[in-house]
């Protein structure tokens, strides 16, 4: 009989079965980490302000959810803790084959992050709760599994920055990208013959047939996190190297504002032709507002392929995969 015959495929309850049986010092993390996560419900949250509640949890949940302003950008986030937990099953052989022990300079990740939460409970600022969240749970797992556990799992465990809303804080970003967008899709407008003016982030046309502005939510913060996300997983489980992952890391940025050069440039186009009415259409068709993203996925993939060719992928990173 063949070796797949003797030993057929687990189905994924029994793989995750055997793989909570071979986990070591299971009882010792979660009970631990019960603990850390009911400071964070009970005493997580100083801010009594618009968001009452001293959950930390409700409050970051208040902040995906909310309605208001940019916090829609921030939306992604009821989504990482799900996509962290995949990719942990995803790297479990790999995770699986580490040296347990306990490590007890976890301990002192740990204490940062308590120290941390106490910093962000005084001076009333969640954010910096939720770093230290985060950090707590990343100590408590170095201590119960070892040093090992820690490097194979800091991705995707990095990914959790991503659960940190930004809100109104992220008008350091929004601004110059507006500013950005707004300016390019001008200089392009008219190198291919379109009139168009700019005036601050307006683009208005000369006969007054239409008038668009690139708002924040136009300007590519949420296409920027999104490809910015999508090009550290692809960075982490492709590459080994850290230059070559913050190397696809970076040109989120390009990338980004690229996709919304395309999109600002098609209303505009299409306003050309049938004027406001049909710039609005493009403006909020679902379809086109997919634009953003294709000339991205696109990019970092044929990169990625290059950088495979130029350079070979990783030897590491190939054998890291289940």
């Amino acid at each position: 009989m063949s070796e797949n015959q003797d030993n057929p495929p687990l189905n994924p309850w029994q793989e995750s079965m055997d793989c909570w049986r071979r986990l070591p010092n299971k009882f010792f993390f979660f009970l631990l980490l019960a603990a850390w996560l009911a400071l964070f419900q009970f005493m997580g949250n100083s801010v009594l302000g618009y968001i009452h509640t001293s959950s930390l949890f409700s409050w970051m949940h208040e902040a995906y959810r909310s309605s208001g302003g940019s916090a829609n950008d921030d939306a992604h986030g009821n989504f990482i803790p799900f996509l962290v937990v995949g990719l942990f099953w995803w790297k479990r052989k790999e995770l699986l084959a580490s040296s347990f022990h306990i490590w007890w300079p976890g301990l002192l990740l740990l204490i940062a992050g308590m120290m941390l939460h106490i910093s962000g409970y005084v001076l009333q600022q969640p954010r910096i709760s939720i770093v230290a969240l985060f950090t707590g749970i990343y100590g408590l797992m170095g201590l119960a599994w070892g040093r090992e556990w820690l490097r194979k799992s800091f991705f995707p465990f990095f990914l959790f920055v991503f659960s940190i809303p930004l809100g109104d804080q992220a008008k350091f970003i929004t601004v110059p990208l507006q500013l950005l967008v707004s300016w390019l899709t001008a200089v392009v407008a008219h190198i291919v013959g379109i009139g168009v003016m700019r005036d601050g982030v307006q683009l208005i046309d000369p006969s007054g047939t239409y008038q668009y502005e690139v708002a924040a939510a136009c300007s590519g913060i949420r296409s920027l996190i999104a490809i910015f996300l999508l090009a550290t997983i692809y960075g982490f489980i492709t590459f080994q190297s850290t230059w070559k992952r913050l190397f696809l890391m970076a040109l989120a940025f390009p990338f980004a504002v690229l996709g919304n050069l395309a999109r600002m440039l098609f209303i505009i186009v299409a306003a050309e032709i049938g004027g406001q009415k049909w710039g609005n259409y493009v403006h909020e068709s679902g379809v086109f507002s997919l634009v953003p993203y294709l000339p991205a996925i696109i990019g970092l993939l044929i990169v990625g392929r290059l950088m495979e060719k130029w350079w070979g992928a990783d030897e590491s990173a190939e054998q890291g995969h289940p």
